[in-house]
């Protein structure tokens, strides 16, 4: 089935929706989880269900690597082997374009990596991507693109952009899936590249559309800039997405620009490291200030973490080594993600996004909880999602 897009209500751009894929409805705004090989790292689909996660993001690259595409569909698809029963949204591997550097060559054709895993060639050319997809039986699907770097020249960034739109085309014209095939528009931070991207990219009728090449170290006030200036000239009748830009306060501003998806790495992979988020910031439950800590993370949050555990038990796990310590802090940042979005649909129903902008930014990622005293890294959306074969390879959660 074809998807169906439908705007419930809005509150200036900020659209609340309703999109009906294959496997289910996806209520906008709406956050992908990652799982970039076919699962939530320390989470099972079980558990993403029960903390209400509509949409499960995966990496091409990953899984064309292993277990192969050709196993996958043998399987019956990425929805039955990662027993996965809702909508799945799979990137195109053109970040892997961006991040293989040393390991990739770009042509008008595609692109040829080494594999991270052995060195073996790898070949993606547009409608290969298109069609692997197609035969994951995905409900989102991405078309290659070319990601450039940051920072580039404006003559860099219009090959590149150039390139992406050939490509675009071929992967349409392959696209053969039940879901949804989305364009990704291009152009780094030139406002004129952005504008033929979209103008080019709505000829061809894609599902969705997708603004790609942010985060990718370009200052945070150009980022939103590009934001700002691209959504609005997207279709209106079609879902958004911005591609791995996943702060909430980024997300907060992305959904007042009128986007509808997200995906990022931050509540995950921030939760392995010990950095879990409260209604007073984020909380390095390391530190050992918190060992005799008899308080639960945050009393406001009603996930099972914060319900029966106490942060001097959570302070234990981590500094012991225990997995459970990785488990248990990926479900309190995942629900805090998702109630988050939650809050959003509501505030957009009811008009008070802007009530909602102002009020204490209880969830804002960058800022340490009171008595701290570090900084939490800044995100890389998209994370780098392969290293060299002498080393160990960095997935995109």
């Amino acid at each position: 089935m074809p998807l169906e897009f439908e705007i419930l209500a809005t509150d200036g751009a900020a659209r609340r929706g309703r999109l009906t894929t294959p496997h289910g409805v996806v209520e906008t705004p709406a956050f992908a989880p990652v799982g970039t090989q076919g699962a939530v790292k320390g989470l099972g689909p079980l558990d993403l269900e029960s903390l209400g996660a509509q949409l499960m993001l995966s990496n091409l690259y990953h899984l064309a690597l292993r277990p192969g595409i050709d196993r996958l569909e043998a399987l019956g698809g990425l929805h039955r082997f990662a027993g996965w029963e809702r909508p799945i949204l799979t990137d195109s591997g053109g970040y892997q374009v961006f991040s293989l550097a040393r390991l990739r060559t770009i042509d008008d054709e595609g692109v040829t990596f080494r594999s991270h895993l052995d060195g073996d060639e790898v070949r993606f050319t547009p409608a290969w991507v298109a069609r692997a997809q197609a035969r994951l039986g995905v409900d989102l699907a991405m078309m290659l693109d070319e990601c450039p770097p940051w920072p580039v020249s404006e003559e860099e960034a219009g090959e590149a952009l150039d390139r992406t739109l050939a490509w675009a085309e071929r992967g349409r014209a392959a696209w053969d899936g039940e879901g949804g095939f989305f364009g990704i528009v291009q152009g780094s931070v030139f406002s004129f590249l952005r504008q033929r991207a979209v103008d080019a990219l709505a000829e061809l009728e894609f599902d969705g559309y997708a603004i790609g090449g942010v985060s990718v170290g370009e200052p945070p006030a150009l980022r939103r800039r590009v934001v700002e200036e691209t959504a609005p000239l997207l279709p209106t009748d079609k879902p958004r997405y911005l591609m791995g830009v996943g702060r909430p306060e980024d997300i907060l501003h992305a959904v007042r620009q009128g986007v509808d998806l997200f995906d990022c790495v931050l509540p995950t992979r921030n939760a392995r490291h010990g950095q879990l988020l409260t209604a007073g910031g984020v909380l390095r439950i390391k530190n050992a200030r918190f060992r005799d800590d008899d308080r639960p993370l945050d009393s406001d949050c009603p996930c099972p973490v914060c319900a029966r555990l106490s942060r001097a038990t959570l302070n234990h796990l981590y500094r012991i080594g225990e997995i459970t310590a990785q488990v248990l802090g990926t479900v309190h940042n995942l629900r805090v993600y998702l109630d988050f979005m939650q809050d959003l649909r509501d505030a957009t129903s009811s008009g008070t996004l802007a009530r909602l902008e102002r009020r204490d930014a209880r969830r804002e990622v960058g800022r340490e909880a009171a008595g701290g005293s570090e900084t939490v890294p800044q995100e890389r959306p998209q994370e780098a999602a392969v290293s060299p074969p002498s080393q160990d390879p960095v997935p995109r959660q």
